[in-house]
Order: C-alpha cells, then sequence, then structure tokens
C-alpha cells in the first residue's frame, strides 16, 4: 500500500516531527528513586531508532505531593537533568525529537509514598484510591503552577524538543475541567471558563518558561464515560480556548478516566481497533491546531486511514511499537507483513503496570530490557553454527527457534500437531479473543524470515532425534489437563471435560454447564461465553472471591462483567468443589463451611495444567545422546506451566544460549 500521509513530517511550533507516528507518553516504571535510568534511554532510544516520528516520554512529577505509585521520576529535583540528558541525546541520535510530558496526578493518587495529602480540586475522593483529598487554596494552586515551571525547566536543560501538559485521564489540571470532581465556586469552579483557569493558567506560565523554541502541547480527555463529567462537546469548548490562549502548539488526546474507567484507556483485544477517533474529530474540526489521535492502533495502514479520513493529523501508537521497535521502519520500507503485531492483551505492558512491575511485552522479551541488550550485546553469532532441534511449536518453542536462528544456528522445528500454537491456537478461537493468534503468526513470520525450518505431523523420540544430528535439543512439549481429585466419584453420570476439549472439539458440553475456574483468568470466562453463545445454560463457580480475577490486572473485567450479564452466565464465589456422585457437584462455601449442590449436565475445568515432560527426561537420560554429546533443555509449560510471556521469555533465554 502507499502511503500518502504516514511518512509526511508535520511541524508543532518550532519542532518538525519525522513522520506522523507518535510513540505516546506512558507509564514504564522504569525509574529509581525519582530519576530516569538507563533502561529510560535505551527503551526511548530503540523506538527513534526504529523509525518513530515524535516521542513523548512518561509523566514527570511537577510536585512532592504527587506521587501515586511508587517508580515515578520526580521532575522537581534538579538530580534528573543528567538522567533527562542522557534519555535526549540517545534519541537525538537517530533524529528523532523528544518531548517530556509533565503533570501531577490530584486526587487520582494516595499518599501511601509521600506521606502528604493529596491534592485536588475539592474534597471528592476518587473512587480507586478512596482517599479524600485537601481542596487546594490559592496559595496551592500558585505553588502547583510554579511546580510546572520548574519541572518545564528542568525538561528544557535536560535537552528535550518540547513538554507536553498532562491533563487529560490521570491529572489534576482533569479534575479541575471535569465538573464530576470540581465542586468549587470561586474563580476556578462553576462555569467551563473558570474549571479551564488552572490549565491556562498553566499554559501560560510555562510558555513564559520556555519560550518559543521548545514545542509546547496540551493532551485532552474527550470523554470521561463518568456520570457528570466531561462530554467530547465541553472537551471541545476546552480546546477553544486552549487555542484561544495562542500558547500551544499541538492537541493530544485521550479518552476515560484513569481511575474509573481505564478500560476504555489502554483498551485490550475486546475492543475495536480505532475505538476513540470520535475524540480527536470532533476537536480537529473545532480548532487549527494539529490533533493527535489514539486508540489501539496496531497496524499502519489503520494509522494511515485515520489521517486518510481527516480524524487526526498525528496517530498515537504505543503499545504497537512496545511489542515492535522498528514499527514505523518496518511499514516505510514495505515490510508490513513482517511487523510484529500487538495482540492488545494488556498481560506485560498494563498489566506488569499495575502489579508495580516493570513495563514488558509478552511477545518481545527485549521490552524492558533494552539496557541489558545493549551492554550485553545479547545477538552473537556463532562461530560454529550447530544444529538445533525443537520439539514443540508452541510460543516456547518457536522463540527458542527464533533466538537459536538469530544467532546463526541451523534450526529445525518439530511438531506432532498439523498447526502451529499449541494452547495459544486454541486461545484465539474463543469470542472476542482471535487477535491472540497475532502472538503465533508474528512468531511464524520471524522464523520464515530467519529460515527456521517447522515439520508437521511428526513426533520426537530419542532414535529419531539421533538420527537428526543435532547438536543440542530444546523440548517445548507444553503442559496437559490434569483432573483434580475431586472428580473422581461413583456412579458419575455428569459429562466432564476440560475447557481445552471444549475447544479443540474433543468434548461438545449441552444443557446445564458448571464452568470450574481455580486459573482466575480468561480460559474460564472465555469458554463460559463459547458455551453460552451455543445455549447452554452456565455457572461459573471459583474458590476466589471472583470470577477470572486476573481480569482485573489487563482491563478486562469491566467488559467481561458487561458480556457476562447480557448472556446470562451465572457467577458464584467461595465455592470450592469437593466431589462428583451420581448426577451430583459438590461445592463448600468456604465463608461458613456449609455444603451446597448442582445437577448440571456437564462439569467444565479450568484448572491448572501438568506439565509434559516424559520426553526430556527420557532424552536427557538416554546415554546415546550423552554419549554423543548432545545437550537437552526444556521450555515453556514443559518445565512449569505458565502464561504466555514465561514461555516466550523460556524460549529467548535457552535458545540466545546456543
Amino acid at each position: 500500500m502507499s502511503y500518502k500521509y504516514l511518512w509526511t513530517p508535520l511541524q508543532l511550533g518550532p519542532v518538525t516531527t519525522r513522520n506522523r507516528i507518535v510513540f505516546s507518553a506512558h507509564l514504564t516504571n522504569y525509574a529509581r528513586n525519582g530519576k530516569p535510568t538507563e533502561q529510560h534511554s535505551a527503551y526511548y532510544a530503540a523506538r527513534a531508532a526504529g523509525g518513530a516520528g515524535l516521542i513523548i516520554t512518561e509523566e514527570h512529577s511537577t510536585h512532592p505531593t504527587d506521587w501515586p505509585y511508587e517508580k515515578l521520576i520526580h521532575g522537581f529535583h534538579r538530580d534528573v537533568i543528567p538522567g533527562y540528558r542522557n534519555i535526549t541525546s540517545a534519541v537525538h541520535q537517530h533524529r528523532t525529537p523528544i518531548f517530556a510530558q509533565i503533570n501531577h496526578n490530584g486526587g487520582q493518587a494516595s499518599s501511601m509514598y509521600s506521606r502528604l495529602p493529596v491534592w485536588a480540586p475539592s474534597a471528592v475522593a476518587d473512587p480507586l484510591f478512596r482517599e479524600v483529598p485537601k481542596a487546594v487554596t490559592q496559595s496551592d494552586i500558585d505553588d502547583i503552577i510554579a511546580g510546572y515551571v520548574t519541572v518545564a525547566e528542568n525538561c528544557a536543560e535536560g535537552g528535550f524538543d518540547g513538554i507536553e501538559l498532562q491533563c487529560s485521564h490521570s491529572s489534576i489540571v482533569r479534575g479541575f475541567l471535569s465538573p464530576a470532581t470540581n465542586k468549587r465556586t470561586d474563580q476556578y469552579g462553576g462555569s467551563l471558563s473558570n474549571r479551564a483557569r488552572l490549565l491556562l493558567d498553566i499554559s501560560s506560565a510555562v510558555r513564559k518558561a520556555i519560550g518559543n523554541d521548545l514545542a509546547l502541547g496540551v493532551r485532552l480527555c474527550g470523554d470521561e464515560f463518568i456520570e457528570g463529567g466531561t462530554t467530547i462537546e465541553e472537551a471541545i469548548e476546552v480546546a477553544k480556548l486552549v487555542e484561544a490562549s495562542g500558547n500551544v502548539d499541538y492537541i493530544n488526546t485521550s479518552i476515560g478516566v484513569a481511575t474509573a474507567s481505564l478500560f476504555m484507556i489502554e483498551a485490550s483485544m475486546h475492543i475495536p481497533p480505532g475505538y476513540a477517533t470520535f475524540i480527536p474529530s470532533a476537536i480537529r474540526k473545532a480548532v487549527d491546531l494539529p490533533v493527535v489521535g489514539v486508540g489501539r492502533f496496531k497496524d499502519p495502514l489503520q494509522a494511515e486511514r485515520a489521517l486518510a479520513d481527516g480524524h487526526c493529523d498525528l496517530v498515537g501508537v504505543v503499545r504497537g511499537q512496545i511489542a515492535d521497535p522498528d514499527f514505523a521502519a518496518k511499514a516505510r520500507a514495505g515490510a508490513t507483513d513482517d511487523i510484529r503485531l500487538c495482540l492488545s492483551c494488556n498481560q506485560e505492558c498494563v498489566g506488569r503496570m499495575g502489579l508495580n512491575r516493570w513495563l514488558g511485552c509478552i511477545e518481545n522479551p527485549q521490552t524492558g530490557r533494552e539496557a541489558e541488550w545493549k551492554t550485553t550485546q545479547h545477538v552473537k553469532l556463532s562461530p560454529t553454527p550447530a544444529h538445533v532441534l525443537i520439539v514443540g511449536a508452541g510460543p516456547a518453542g518457536l522463540q527458542a527457534a527464533i533466538a537459536a536462528a538469530r544467532n546463526g544456528h541451523r534450526v529445525t522445528v518439530l511438531e506432532k500437531e498439523n498447526a502451529a500454537g499449541g494452547q495459544v491456537r486454541l486461545a484465539a478461537s474463543v469470542p472476542n479473543r482471535a487477535e491472540f493468534g497475532d502472538l503465533i503468526r508474528n512468531q511464524l513470520t520471524e522464523c520464515k524470515r530467519l529460515g527456521v525450518a517447522i515439520e508437521y505431523g511428526v513426533s520426537a523420540w530419542p532414535g529419531l532425534v539421533l538420527e537428526r544430528n543435532a547438536q543440542h535439543v530444546v523440548v517445548a512439549t507444553g503442559a496437559e489437563p490434569q483432573q483434580p481429585w475431586w472428580v473422581a466419584g461413583e456412579g458419575v453420570t455428569i459429562g466432564v471435560a476440560d475447557v481445552r476439549h471444549v475447544l479443540d472439539g474433543s468434548a461438545d458440553p449441552f444443557g446445564t454447564v458448571v464452568i470450574i475456574d481455580e486459573i482466575g483468568f480468561h480460559h474460564a470466562t472465555s469458554v463460559a461465553e463459547l458455551l453460552a453463545d451455543r445455549g447452554c445454560n452456565v455457572e461459573i463457580v471459583t474458590p476466589g472471591m471472583v470470577v477470572g480475577q486476573d481480569l482485573g490486572i489487563t482491563l478486562d473485567m469491566e467488559n467481561w462483567l458487561i458480556r457476562a450479564h447480557a448472556k446470562g452466565i451465572v457467577q458464584s464465589t467461595d465455592l470450592v468443589p469437593m466431589g462428583l456422585a451420581g448426577n451430583e457437584l459438590t461445592l463448600l462455601h468456604h465463608p461458613t463451611g456449609m455444603n451446597d449442590t448442582r445437577t448440571p449436565d456437564w462439569v467444565v475445568l479450568a484448572v491448572p495444567p501438568q506439565p509434559v515432560e516424559w520426553l526430556y527426561h527420557d532424552l536427557s537420560s538416554n546415554t546415546a545422546l550423552r554419549d554423543a554429546g548432545i545437550t537437552v533443555s526444556r521450555v515453556g509449560d514443559a518445565v512449569a506451566p505458565r502464561r504466555a510471556h514465561a514461555a516466550v521469555i523460556d524460549g529467548e533465554r535457552i535458545g540466545s544460549s546456543f
């Protein structure tokens, strides 16, 4: 496809972007002791090297009262400046402009780290943090504005090309703009012009501090999706006020509120790409300033379409460039099929943030380790290429193949099925989860590029391994379902199947189905939707306090609850399966110690599997292989059943060791 808009530069005040692809601001948790690190520099530099048109860093706190999470950059201290210079120098080597986003999160925070009251326009507790903030005084407001100025000056001294004021989904400025959180009756409350006063005062003060040599942008929330909150109509009026001030060079956009409708900000694969384009589209029609659009753009064709249709002037591509730093360069070279497409699974990016871990990626083991890879020269071509034989074409086996081939080895993958993917292939077959299959598609594309040979319908055994003359063998045979102790009852007339059997078609539950959720992720919920769509009466039972408890980490919980209600799926918690007998399932309600029963037609198990490890043990104990000097390793679920990110990391670690 020819791109008419994507590769054209754009002027943002004094700054010219390389193209229209923006690596927008997002949390990384890479900071240490309030300061940026070498990992920041390597992370942003990798995206600059990969062709991003503009990079906007994560937020930099503007005030000591703003410390909502541990690993935040404290931009108000001058000791951040050397780290800033490292970041900007690394990015500028690739001729890419870089802006710093600066922010005060206001009432969308906690006093846990700062030990100071959180500040907000009014004493309205945030629904997530549930902490009543201090309603700021005029003196506090003056201090807030001064803090923005200080951080902007530090960023300018640190070599940044521009400043972005975060006024959207998590910001004290958003708190002032929103009627839902601003209940003031003074000059900062009531009318829209009053509620926008802090934003305009900050932008004026920052512009005066940085002069006209740096670009200045504002990120606005177009719709909060909360009762009584900011709507697109009000956001348009705010954008007009921002433009009329004459202080701002561009407007970035966002959707939702980080602590009330976060699932709209970083939407998972359950929400269509481009879902938020109505916001930049509406704002762009009302102002002449360049407008950035966001909303799960995962491939360059979607980005080009948003530009061509006039929705925005630049496109924010965050998770797409987390997954593949070379997103832009590959697209520009016409190698769109080689892009490692983001899955929008939110497991290692958004999910790790919620667990206070540093940002990673389920399919890119380099993400979060860029500085480490740079230091250790992770990719090393072997002076004596070997033959590496890998058994199993799931995510662990394929990643091991990629890593070994990258190091110059000849790699063969044996897969007993007629298609690659293992459990990922099944996971992608359920409602709203098809994009998860891009993990395997991306790996197969890379295997093809590196010349990895994949043979399907081949089962491995020690004799075959010897025949293949491999120097290294990697066992990636995955895991298999196991039945828990309580399933073996007398005279059981209830059908019993694992979720995997439902997905591969070897079991076809009907009628009333009880699903046992002991994993707490998509396994039970996805199959529940599948069976409900087939007409079954479905109940999910879990020993936990909530069904699919880890869905909250990936921002899938809200949408799951909406769909479950619409499909009539019953959710029952705090129930431990105790046994099957005849047509009855016995459950223990552990808070009360009382037994409960169900009489379903089928029980479907979403329970932890067990590793398929017999081949590894056979090979590793085989005298002939040992005498031949053949090394045997295992990866992924064949070691210990975990989620896909662990399989990919295992494969990368073992494959790159050869």
